[in-house]
């Protein structure tokens, strides 16, 4: 009989990710804090989630009291407390985050980490900054954290694959804005001369302006043709705007079926591929080596 053939030492031992990617720390109060923070299938870690979810909307209904100026000007002293409140605690969960993970790094420079930081970050310099007050109206930030709550991080890929459709469709969006905006120009001087200062077009910025209003079938209403030409002219760019509209979503669409396409032939490609040890099949995308015996993959 053939003896099965071992795995080679190169294949890769199968070690237990944890669901974020910041690592998972030692057996001890870090890896006690870790799950009551990051993990959410323990009663800690749900009352910990709701606890966090209602400190969030508060936070968040106090930032929108606060810009309604009758609540700022009766309630200013409440408000402040109440926001430094958020604050101190946004700050120290924050930190927890950091001290409870291996690799804080990893945390403070991913995407959930900067949201954290923006939330608590304005409010401090507003106290070192007075001018930086401006700034407070970035803490509505804090409205994002809810999706690490609910567990929506999945939708996180979608935006994902929507980012590298509307970087691959670049190009082709950057000369259709080039050809719109040669439109605008032409379309605009030809109202200019048509309609003239006296009908409110005193000069071609201007004339571009409606025509860029008039194109995205916005309509302000501010400047008008009065003259049957530019009416007929007018009627032709609202007709063009329709199509210019639609343009860009067919790129991108277009762009995101490619992509899904060229995923689904990938899937397909790699899940056709059999191990010639043990005959398994399934595997995922890219995969070196099988999922069952740890043989590698040709």
């Amino acid at each position: 009989m053939t003896e099965p053939t071992a795995a080679p030492d190169s294949a890769p031992p199968y070690v237990p990710q944890a669901p974020p990617s910041y690592g998972e720390p030692p057996p001890g109060l870090r890896r006690e804090i870790y799950q009551i923070i990051f993990e959410a299938d323990t009663t800690a870690g749900r009352r910990f989630d709701i606890m966090l979810v209602v400190l969030i909307v508060l936070s968040i209904l106090v930032v929108v009291l606060d810009s309604v100026p009758a609540i700022h000007d009766d309630y200013q002293g409440t408000m402040r407390v109440l926001e430094w409140g958020f604050t101190l605690l946004f700050t120290v969960e924050y930190f927890a985050r950091l001290l409870c993970v291996a690799r804080p790094l990893r945390y403070a420079t991913g995407f959930f980490g900067v949201i954290d930081l923006l939330s608590v970050l304005p409010t401090y310099l507003s106290l070192l900054m007075p001018g930086a007050a401006v700034f407070l109206d970035i803490r509505i930030l804090r409205l994002l954290r809810v999706f690490r709550i609910f567990k929506l991080t999945l939708y996180i890929e979608e935006y994902t694959r929507l980012g590298e459709a509307l970087r691959a469709s670049g190009r082709k969006i950057l000369v259709f804005l080039s050809v719109v905006l040669m439109a605008v120009l032409i379309l605009g001087t030809a109202m200019y001369v048509v309609e003239g200062p006296q009908h409110g077009y005193t000069s071609i910025p201007v004339a571009m302006y409606w025509a860029v209003v008039t194109m995205t079938t916005v309509g302000y209403g501010d400047i008008t043709p009065h003259t049957n030409l530019g009416k007929l002219l007018a009627s032709f760019m609202m007709l063009l705007g329709w199509g210019i509209l639609a343009v860009p979503t067919g790129i991108v669409t277009a762009e995101m079926t490619s992509r899904h396409f060229k995923q689904r032939q990938q899937e397909e490609k790699s899940s056709a591929v059999t191990c010639a040890t043990c005959g398994s099949g399934g595997h995922a995308p890219g995969a070196k080596f099988c999922k069952d015996c740890g043989a590698a993959l040709v």
